[in-house]
Formats: structure tokens, C-alpha cells, sequence
């Protein structure tokens, strides 16, 4: 039994690894050499320019799911739809600035006067699924662009965060939100680590 619970306990710690490692993290254009010594920067989130799984963009994706809820349960498509854009502020936003800022010297939040704004732009989500049987995992791919907060044109550095991971290791993440939730924290990790190792 001891065997047993020590095997299942190093497999969840190398899972948890592999997650918070899988995404890849690198500077596109630009330099963030201007963050050296950055104490605060103010972050913003953008999805203006999203795909989501094989659509293209994000209305499509509402609308195609929203139609389907509501045809198997009045309503149910618009509550759905709600959530979908409520989960940006109470979910996923927090998750990604929480693991930041444990793995980043710089505080990131709502700064207006700081000089520079992180935001980070997502450009694909995939929800994922889990339907007992079988499950896909969530994933995002984004870029964090360093503005200035004065004269946001002004692009400093582009920095590419791909492949992403969320998912949870109990099996139980059936919901899409709580899927989604744990990709932005890898993003927000990998990010926060990224910056830490450049910057020093």
C-alpha cells in the first residue's frame, strides 16, 4: 500500500511538472532589456483576436455552442455564454497573475501610472473536454506584448507563450472553466519564470 501511494505521489508531482514546464516562452520581437529594475508593471488581458478549437474566432465559437445548449435546454446556451466571458475576470485573469507573481520579482496589476503595461493577448484557447471516457486536455497560446502605459502603439518587446497546458489531476475537471482557469496559470508561471531568468 505504501508502495502504492508513494508511486501515485511522484507520477502527480512529474504531471505537475510537465505542466507547469511544457509551455514554451521566448521574446519575438523587440527587447525587454527596459524591464531591468522594473518594480511594477500595469497588466491588461485581450482576446479581441482569438481562435477557439477548430473555429476560427471567438463568436463563432459562442454562437455555434450557444445554439447547441439552448436547443437541448431553453436558456441554457445564453447562461452558458455568460460564463464563458465571466470567467475572463473571475477566473482565468487572477489564476495567470497569481502564478506570476510567485515566480517573478515584478508586480503586475492594475497600475495606470506605471510606464510600462504587459498585455497579454490570448490567440487560441482549446476547452478540452472530459466526458468521462475519454477527455481532451485545455491549452492556450498567447503573446505578452511590453507597451508603453502613455502610448500603447509604442510596442517594446513581444514575447510568445505557446502550448500551454490546464487540465487537473484528479480527473474531475469537467468543467470547461476549471480547465481553461489551469492553462492560465501555466501561462502566468511560465511568463513570471521567464522574466525572472532574463532580467537577472
Amino acid at each position: 500500500m505504501k508502495l502504492i501511494k508513494a508511486s501515485i505521489a511522484a507520477t502527480t508531482f512529474l504531471m505537475l511538472a510537465f505542466s507547469a514546464d511544457a509551455q514554451r516562452v521566448r521574446v519575438l520581437d523587440g527587447s525587454i532589456d527596459v524591464l531591468k529594475g522594473v518594480k511594477k508593471l500595469n497588466i491588461q488581458f485581450d482576446y479581441s483576436k482569438m481562435g477557439v478549437g477548430k473555429f476560427e474566432t471567438e463568436e463563432e465559437y459562442i454562437s455555434k455552442k450557444k445554439e447547441d445548449y439552448n436547443k437541448k435546454e431553453s436558456g441554457k446556451g445564453d447562461e452558458w455564454s455568460k460564463s464563458w466571458k465571466a470567467d475572463r475576470k473571475n477566473r482565468f485573469e487572477p489564476q495567470f497573475k497569481e502564478l506570476f507573481a510567485k515566480h517573478s520579482d515584478i508586480n503586475i496589476g492594475d497600475h495606470p501610472n506605471e510606464k510600462y503595461t504587459l498585455i497579454f493577448k490570448t490567440t487560441f484557447t482549446e476547452p478540452g473536454f472530459n466526458v468521462y471516457i475519454t477527455r481532451k486536455n485545455a491549452e492556450i497560446d498567447g503573446e505578452a506584448w511590453i507597451v508603453e502605459t502613455a502610448n500603447p502603439s509604442n510596442v517594446i518587446a513581444k514575447i510568445s507563450v505557446q502550448n500551454c497546458p490546464g487540465r487537473t489531476f484528479g480527473g474531475n475537471d469537467y468543467d470547461t472553466g476549471e480547465r481553461i482557469q489551469e492553462a492560465y496559470a501555466v501561462a502566468g508561471k511560465g511568463l513570471g519564470k521567464f522574466l525572472d531568468k532574463e532580467l537577472k
